[in-house]
């Protein structure tokens, strides 16, 4: 019986200010909280809302037989907080049904198990502790920052306790082979690996509201029968994309809602389908082979590897003076510097350097800078600033230290 397995990423960025080299020693606030309440309440009007008042109707709709999956990163869950806790409320709704599981990915939304496995792990413990304590349950799926996935993330995740892994069925990976099954990485043999579906994905996440497609405009009954074409050569069908779709990236008015609405009814009529959520799919299908992926690689772009963050020099600069100071941030153990380094760390800082021309062309996401090499001078001075910050903490740190064992040998004593 072929299995959908819906998955939707939630993710919003703090959008940083136009930090100069004036304000740096003279101004630590490197964040543009207007700009970042203007899009988070924007987001959560025409897309976050609405999209999960229309998934929480479809789970009461049919009582089971639809559910899908949540992957919320933490800097959403922040932003929610402090701009539009309702979001967060609509979401501790969907937990209750018991139809919606949540995925874990690291707090930040970071690229940081590429280069600080120390961080890498911190940031999912943090972010696995928040969704159990947030939506009531531990989550055993992960996916990844953008899908980004080779072998060693997988061993990272079995030793971390994780049972599945979402990534993208990459053609480079896959070869002649099918996502539509269950593998196992050939790293981890315990863990069970759900490989997206990137033709349909598509489908639904980038062509839906293109004109000049071919098959536009897609309605539920053609992407389902798209769907029952591959009872006979599938287990499962993994449909992975921004809950951006859903209004903001294809507006209202294109119809995503309608076709959302009517994709259950749509897809169940073939008596053989049925929706699943990732640990469900785990636990009744076994792995039909192994996948080997020793180069990563992510959902974006044509390519399905890092280009979109590591593509330019000016990228690879940003990000390896930003984890190099990884181990001297968490030796100081400032909470406000440990909070400002992970908010620093989050993957959409990085892509708005690049010089691709298409990436981030999804209108959803604009770049907040009017060109990458202005993101790029305003992240390197942000940086510049927070090493400062990071020296007097440390400064500070010895001192204490000083003055401590001083009075350990009562050297310090007054007379």
């Amino acid at each position: 019986m072929p299995a959908l397995c819906l998955c939707f990423n939630i993710h919003e960025p703090y959008l940083l200010r136009r930090y100069t080299v004036f304000d740096m020693g003279q101004s630590s606030v490197y964040e543009d909280d207007d700009r970042n309440c203007e899009a988070v309440l924007r987001a959560a009007r025409l897309c976050y809302l609405p999209a999960g008042e229309l998934l929480l109707r479809l789970v009461r709709r049919y009582e089971g037989a639809f559910v899908t999956s949540l992957c919320v990163s933490g800097t959403a869950l922040d932003l929610f907080e402090q701009y539009a806790p309702e979001v967060t409320e609509m979401l501790q709704a969907l937990a209750k049904t018991g139809c919606v599981e949540f995925v874990a990915e690291t707090s930040a939304h970071s690229l940081a198990f590429l280069y600080s496995r120390e961080e890498f792990d911190r940031q999912v413990k943090a972010q696995t502790a928040r969704l159990k304590s947030l939506f009531g349950k531990k989550p055993q799926t992960f996916m990844n920052t953008e899908c980004v996935f080779n072998n060693d993330l997988a061993v990272a995740l079995q030793q971390l306790g994780f049972k599945n892994v979402l990534a993208e069925g990459a053609d480079q990976v896959l070869g002649w082979r099918s996502p539509n099954w269950m593998y196992r990485p050939v790293s981890g043999p315990r863990m069970r690996l759900l490989l997206r579906n990137v033709g349909l994905s598509d489908d639904m996440g980038v062509r839906f509201g293109d004109r000049a497609w071919r098959d536009w405009p897609l309605t539920a009954e053609k992407f389902a029968t798209w769907c029952h074409s591959l009872a006979g050569t599938s287990d499962i069908i993994n449909i992975y994309n921004d809950l951006h779709v859903f209004g903001l990236r294809h507006g209202r008015d294109t119809g995503i809602f309608d076709f959302m609405e009517a994709l259950p009814e749509a897809l169940l009529r073939d008596g053989r389908f049925r929706f699943a959520t990732p640990c469900a799919l785990a636990g009744k299908h076994g792995p039909v082979g192994e996948v080997d992926v020793p180069q990563f690689m992510s959902w974006e772009e044509q390519g399905r590897d890092l280009t979109s963050w590591l593509g330019n020099d000016m990228q690879k600069d940003a990000i390896h003076s930003l984890y190099s100071l990884a181990g001297r941030v968490r030796a100081c153990g400032d909470k406000m510097l440990l909070h400002d380094y992970e908010r620093l760390q989050t993957a959409d800082h990085f892509r708005n350097m690049s010089t691709k021309w298409f990436s981030g062309s999804h209108a959803d996401r604009p770049n907040p800078f009017d060109s990458p090499y202005d993101a790029y001078i305003t992240y390197m001075n942000v940086l510049a600033d927070f090493e400062l910050r990071l020296e007097a903490g440390e400064q500070k740190k010895k001192k204490r230290g000083r003055t401590r064992a001083s009075v350990r040998t009562g050297t310090g004593a007054s007379a």
